[in-house]
């Protein structure tokens, strides 16, 4: 088996019917051998014969689809310069479109010495055992035509987009309507029970949490744990193995191609969120599964002051040097991968300023910003940054370019401070449900750059939110120690959910959800739901869910009868949504008429009925607002120029303790009212006010009016 001399290009494993062409860019190595396996383990070693501008590169004859292979990369051990190569380790190749098997917790799968797993070792000092038996494969796939049906992206604007942040194997474990053998899977996501419940639901985009193939660390492994979330990713091309019902010889590629298909059948859109701000190999003491042995400086940002270190921006022990160009590369090719062969819709990135990181500083100038801005692919699908990282200067909410939205915390934040009575006043409130002019009418951007969002899977669900003052993260074996003390959480008297058998108590936190998803869903800007919010998901007051492969962490369906009014009235503000382009403007409001004389875009009232003074507006004491949405005002026009009409309302959000009376605005403003919502009085729908009227807003509630002319 003698390999032919090959072709440089394209990188990774390339299948023909003749042979397999393999092709890896390893700068500083001195050789490299691609490593077949057979169905017993037994491993052939091929030297790779020819090197074209730092790729080594070699055709292998009979090499079929399916075939598991790896790199072993030759060079020399010196952490000190930071090159660490250790043939001894069986690498993933970072092209791989998709992996077989999982990691296994053995001292071995590291590049230094580590005598046990219970003993951290000497990370400047080299391994050499053999580490294949413990580390995942590599797979040859076949990119075959695939069925795509007339498949066409939904396309759907960003002013009428609906977020809805799930987990493939949390959404699916327990759902009833899916079986057994798919739940947990593609195949599950794409069941028409499934899909049946998104679309019903209203949204319009899934947004699925780390689907590139991961592994949980080796020390979580070892303890009996795992990574649930998947934020640690070995491959960047590959779907993750473990959520395939056919198979892991490549048939995960098609089943979630299928999970695509089939979700844009529906019209349903698919964004991904994406971790190429590190890998699964950790820090220095970490194990090396691909890129630390392949071009270990090159791949991550290395410490000048002591090459053997990394320098860590992103909370896990590495961070992947995006700057370089052929690291830049990888992460396009991969992106562009999933666009253009995988159907999918954009992406979320996780700890984006990392991305953006030149040689230390954030530059929203820098390479990766301004290739993303230029390629004629990614800059027509949804990107969606979380603009921040931890390292210096790493906070960049409001920073990032035009074509980018952004995961808007100081939104989160208002609105949870709000509603729990800690906010200085109602002024920042006004700034959020607006669409927060002041983080990005000054770059001329427009509100759908702000995604709105009060909970995610990082932190509280909104059930805990009303439910726990404090984090209760024991199950996760860290003493507690783990997730964020900052959750801007109220228990309302009583920690925990369970312990509650006031209904008084139960009653005031359920209208507290639906306050939080009320604010949240008739704010302008782009509204994210969390899985499961929508029927009352609890994690039991665990912020940090990301090692809970169980109940903890998948959704509760049963939940579905249990909070059925919950559940309507979420679908409810969705619907009311979709309606009403008023409450999804393209535009900021300006504060003044479309028209000379006409009444305000957007108008904000005291309780006393008049419009709020500069002295209201600095009242820390305030906790109610109301909010005029005036459906002639709406300042973008439709597709053929043609103005956009829409009824108008008026929102009164009220944080205070006791029941309130507050005046409604006068004849100018409507001939009469009509009660749409009301969180916490269903009977006071359809009610009719008069202008100037007393209306009744009961403690710590939302109501929303219809504006009769």
């Amino acid at each position: 088996m003698e390999p032919w001399p090959g072709h440089w290009t394209p990188l990774g494993a390339t299948y023909d019917v003749e042979a397999t062409n393999f092709a890896l860019w390893a700068p500083d190595a001195e050789q490299v051998e691609v490593c077949l396996f057979d169905e017993d383990d037994t491993e052939t070693r091929l030297v790779l014969p020819n090197r074209t501008f730092d790729i080594w590169h070699g055709a292998v004859p009979g090499v079929r689809a399916g075939q598991r292979y790896g790199f072993r990369v030759h060079g020399p051990w010196d952490p000190g310069t930071g090159r660490r190569f250790n043939p001894a380790k069986l690498l993933t190749d970072p092209y791989a479109r998709a992996v077989d098997g999982t990691l296994t917790a053995h001292p071995a799968v590291y590049g230094h010495v580590r005598p046990s797993m219970d003993e951290g070792g000497d990370h400047r000092v080299r391994d050499d055992r053999d580490s294949a038996p413990y580390v995942p494969k590599s797979v040859v796939v076949d990119v075959h035509p695939f069925d795509w049906r007339a498949d066409a992206p939904p396309r759907v604007p960003w002013a009428e987009t609906v977020l809805y942040e799930t987990h493939v194997r949390g959404f699916t474990m327990r759902h009833p309507g899916v079986p057994e053998e798919l739940r947990g899977t593609y195949a599950g996501l794409a069941h028409p029970a499934a899909i049946e419940y998104l679309t019903s639901l209203g949204i319009t985009t899934v947004e699925l949490m780390p689907v590139h193939q991961f592994v949980s660390e080796p020390d979580f492994l070892h303890r009996g744990s795992l990574n649930y979330w998947g934020y640690n990713t070995l491959a960047f091309f590959a779907p993750h193995n473990a959520y395939s019902s056919s198979g892991t010889r490549g048939q995960q590629v098609d089943e979630f191609k299928a999970m695509v298909r089939a979700l844009h059948e529906a019209g349903l859109e698919v964004i991904l969120d994406v971790v190429y701000n590190h890998t699964a190999e950790q820090g220095d003491g970490g194990p090396t599964l691909s890129y630390r042995g392949i071009a270990n400086e090159a791949y991550y940002h290395v410490d000048p002051a002591d090459r053997s270190r990394y320098l860590d921006y992103t909370g896990t022990g590495n961070t992947f040097r995006v700057a370089h160009p052929a690291v830049l590369g990888l992460v396009m090719d991969s992106l562009r991968y999933w666009v253009g062969e995988m159907h999918v819709d954009g992406f979320r990135f996780d700890l984006a300023s990392a991305l953006a990181r030149s040689m230390h500083d954030v530059d929203m100038l820098g390479s990766f910003m301004t290739v993303i801005g230029q390629d004629p692919v990614l800059r027509e699908v949804k990107l969606i940054a979380e603009p921040w990282d931890v390292g210096p200067g790493g906070y960049q909410v409001g920073e990032f370019p035009h074509l980018w939205t952004e995961w808007n915390d100081r939104y989160r934040d208002s609105v949870r401070d709000h509603w729990r009575g800690a906010a200085a006043g109602v002024r920042d409130l006004a700034f959020r449900l607006s669409g927060s002019s002041d983080l990005y009418a000054d770059d001329r951007r427009r509100p759908y750059a702000s995604i709105n969002y009060v909970t995610a899977h990082d932190g509280f669900t909104m059930r805990d939110l009303v439910s726990y003052d404090r984090k209760h993260n024991e199950a996760n074996g860290e003493q507690n120690r783990d997730g964020t003390d900052d959750n801007r959480s109220w228990n309302h008297g009583c920690e925990g959910d369970p312990a509650t058998p006031d209904p008084a108590l139960r009653e005031l936190r359920l209208r507290q959800v639906k306050n939080m998803l009320t604010t949240m869903l008739l704010s302008t800007g782009v509204p994210m739901l969390l899985s499961g919010d929508e029927l009352g998901r609890t994690q039991r007051g665990n912020n940090n869910a990301y090692c809970q492969d169980n109940e903890i962490s998948w959704i509760d369906w049963s939940l579905a009868d249990e909070h059925s009014e919950l559940l309507e009235h979420v679908r409810r503000l969705l619907r009311f949504r979709r309606a009403h382009p008023v409450v999804r403007q393209r535009r900021f409001f300006e504060g003044v008429p479309v028209v000379e004389g006409g009444r305000k875009d957007i108008a904000w009232f005291a309780p006393s009925g008049a419009e709020m003074t500069e002295a209201e507006w600095h009242d820390g004491s305030l906790r109610t607002l109301g909010m005029y949405l005036n459906g002639e005002g709406i300042r973008s026009r439709g597709v053929r120029g043609e103005p956009i009409l829409d009824e108008s309302f008026l929102l009164y959000v009220h944080a205070g303790a006791a029941d309130l009376e507050v005046r409604l605005p006068g004849r100018f403003w409507a001939t009469s009212y009509e009660v749409v919502l009301d969180t916490a009085d269903a009977g006071a729908e359809g009610r009719r006010h008069r202008p100037a009227a007393r209306l009744r807003l009961t403690a710590r509630s939302c109501q929303l009016l219809r504006v009769i002319d």
